[in-house]
């Protein structure tokens, strides 16, 4: 079997960070950005005030209070066109050009006007509340990097920066196809020998998560020509997710009727758990994950595999998702030749580290408690026996 390094090295090696593609300014969340994003002008474009109040010359303000005349407005969007000259203020609006000549601000609670005249009744140094041109970024400055994964924050930015087009990585196509006689979808008629498939609906919110884009191939029972003829179609698309019908029995059928559709088989079984059954390979052009059937396995070997290579697709680091250190709240048995993934409830305790705690049941067809986890804690093949206390690995879901 191998380990799990070893496996997920080989799938990562079969896939490339997919083609750009431009997409508008509002369908750019969650995108990866494909080039660097420069500023198209300069923000504040001149310098303007960041209250509202009355520009001045603080050479006018020597002897305190202070009364100059007002010779105009500065509002947002507006300006006053001449320059300051000695003994006269501006009043002027958040956002509104400093006007020339002036070079500073005073908050209109420090003033009292009336008529054509202000009475400064407190002085500030030059500069005070002037927000200078270029203070945000200026154009040409690289305001967002190649491989940024984008939030509001950063659209934001693009927005501010004038861009109303962003050149983005295309989002991969991922084929889920479940199998099995015994599943039925959500809502249908359950026979007395059948369970409802949680599988598919997982694996499409799961790729739509890492930032895919999910096709559901539906669920192929366990005939050897539907299965073949449902598994064609995911010609086309970049990933293909099979669940179930990798393991052993006589009605696991995904290597052998997919080997009669040209499957190229990297390998089969690898050292953990839950997911020891697991299968890689390539469908045509096709790279293939074939995840076990259980639901936890199913989401566990998802996390460990699939997730990095949907990171690399979409230009993300594929080993990104970093492990952390947590103390356990609880002792844990030596471990044996399998790599062990636990599902854990991670918290701080009163020393602010963070503490965990690895359920006490751990069988992989319990979804409850997979939901009920925010981590999982990694015990490495024969890992000794671990006392309360000590530090783990742990990965955050």
């Amino acid at each position: 079997m191998l380990s799990v390094e070893e496996a997920l090295s080989r799938i990562l090696k079969a896939f490339d960070t997919l083609a750009p593609e431009t997409v508008s300014l509002n369908d750019g969340l969650g995108r990866v950005l494909a080039s660097d994003l420069k500023a198209r002008l300069t923000q504040p474009p001149a310098d303007v005030s960041a209250m509202d109040g009355y520009a001045v010359r603080a050479s006018d303000l020597q002897k305190l209070p202070a009364e100059l005349q007002v010779v105009g407005e500065a509002p947002a969007g507006g300006c006053y066109p001449k320059e300051l000259l000695a003994g006269q203020a501006v009043r002027i609006f958040t956002g509104g050009p400093v006007p020339a000549g002036a070079d500073t601000i005073i908050i209109q609670e420090n003033t009292q006007q009336a008529d054509k005249l202000v009475l400064i009744k407190e002085g500030e140094k030059p500069g005070r509340y002037i927000r200078p041109a270029g203070l945000d970024f200026k154009e040409g400055e690289t305001g967002l990097e190649k491989g940024t994964l984008l939030t509001a924050r950063d659209l934001a930015l693009a927005a501010a920066m004038n861009h109303p087009w962003l050149e983005v990585y295309r989002k991969p196509r991922v084929a889920i196809l479940a199998t099995g006689d015994e599943v039925v979808l959500p809502g249908q008629n359950v026979g007395p020998n059948q369970i409802i498939s949680s599988n598919t609906t997982a694996l499409m919110a799961f790729v739509r998560e890492c930032g895919g884009e999910p096709i559901s191939l539906g669920i192929a029972p366990d005939d050897r020509d539907a299965l073949a003829r449902l598994a064609r179609g995911a010609e086309g698309a970049d990933l293909l997710l099979t669940t179930g019908g990798a393991s052993v029995g006589d009605h696991d059928l995904i290597r052998s009727v997919l080997g009669e559709q040209g499957l190229e088989l990297d390998f089969w079984r690898i050292a953990m758990r839950p997911g020891k059954p697991l299968i890689f390979g390539k469908l045509g052009k096709t790279p293939m994950i074939g995840l076990p059937g259980n639901p936890v396995s199913t989401l566990v070997c998802a996390y460990i595999f699939a997730r990095p290579a949907l990171k690399k697709m979409t230009g993300l680091d594929p080993y990104q998702q970093q492990t952390e250190k947590a103390v356990l709240e609880t002792s844990l048995e030596a471990n044996d030749k399998r790599q062990d993934y636990l599902r854990a409830s991670l918290t701080r305790n009163k020393d602010g580290q963070l503490s965990v705690t690895p359920f006490q049941r751990q069988d992989s067809s319990m979804l409850n408690l997979l939901r009920q986890a925010n981590c999982l804690v990694i015990r490495p093949p024969f890992a000794p026996a671990a006392e309360k206390a000590e530090e783990v690995d742990i990965i955050r879901l």
